[in-house]
């Protein structure tokens, strides 16, 4: 019957150790816990800044026009302070000297004019005169919407879309561009003295004499992706399914083990015998 005890009780300990979880993976486990709960955290501050954004951007849009920044200032100029902000300025378009980018709006298809606007200190500003169809592609096609004179153009100054589109690199050796990036227009148009962005020209700023054949100005999409609720509840169901895991693997076992594991009561004529899958040793007096 010794040995018997001697067998259960190696029995006993191999059972609890295997149902001991291992050193590393409680590590592991600990810290991708605490990953999930800092990406919960990480985006409900990210959700606030987009908030932020979206009411900063509102307001700039939507307040009364300003003239666009001066010369002096333009290397100053950046996203976080200015882009959005509602500007007017006034010159003669350069239409010889215009430039064509693909886009598709809420029109369809086709196209937005960028033409140059020269004021009268010589400094330029690239105007984005709207939208116009493939077949209004030729500036032939539109020549009443193309006015020659003094003009005053109020919009939404924008930065400059560098390098190209989605997947697509602008090639000015071949006139095509997916982008407004003002730094190769300028180069490719041989431009001088160029505001480092351009403007999204208002509808009907542009005292166009023919509207049908002129550039549809005022199609600029302003739209901020704010799905970070749903990311930090997802990051955080997550954590709580592994903190349940867990509980299971470490709780679980050491339940197990304090309600079914006995420790031996009798001496050297005790009978050990085990009934059920999940008994413990249990000691019968004989």
């Amino acid at each position: 019957m010794s040995e018997l005890g001697t067998v259960t009780s190696k029995a006993g300990r191999a059972r609890r150790k295997a149902a001991r979880p291992s050193f590393w993976l409680t590590v592991l486990s600990l810290t991708a816990f605490a990953a999930l709960i800092a990406l919960g955290v990480w985006q409900i501050e990210r959700r606030a800044w987009k908030l932020a954004l979206i009411d900063r951007v509102e307001q700039r849009v939507h307040a009364p026009a300003q003239p666009i920044p001066s010369p002096a200032s333009w290397p100053a100029v950046s996203a976080a302070s200015d882009e959005y902000r509602h500007v007017t300025v006034a010159g003669r378009f350069l239409h010889d000297r215009e430039t064509l980018v693909q886009a598709v709006t809420e029109e369809g298809p086709g196209y937005w004019v960028l033409t140059p606007l020269k004021r009268d200190d010589g400094t330029q500003v690239l105007i984005n005169r709207g939208f116009v169809p493939p077949e209004r592609r030729e500036a032939s096609t539109r020549r009443n919407g193309n006015p020659d004179g003094e003009v005053e153009i109020t919009g939404l100054l924008r930065m400059t879309e560098p390098k190209g589109g989605f997947l697509r690199n602008n090639v000015p050796q071949h006139n095509r561009w997916y982008s407004r990036d003002v730094a190769a227009v300028a180069a490719a148009r041989g431009l001088h003295d160029v505001a480092p962005f351009f403007v999204d020209a208002d509808a009907g700023s542009q005292t166009a004499q023919g509207p049908i054949e002129g550039p549809i100005g005022g199609l600029t999409v302003i739209r901020f992706p704010n799905n970070h609720l749903i990311y930090a509840l997802t990051w955080f169901a997550l954590a709580f399914m592994l903190a349940g895991k867990l509980f299971v693997t470490f709780g679980g076992g050491l339940f197990r083990r304090g309600r079914f594991v006995h420790e031996p009561a009798g001496g050297s004529d005790a009978a050990a015998r085990r009934t059920g899958s999940d008994a413990g040793t249990i000691v019968e007096q004989t």
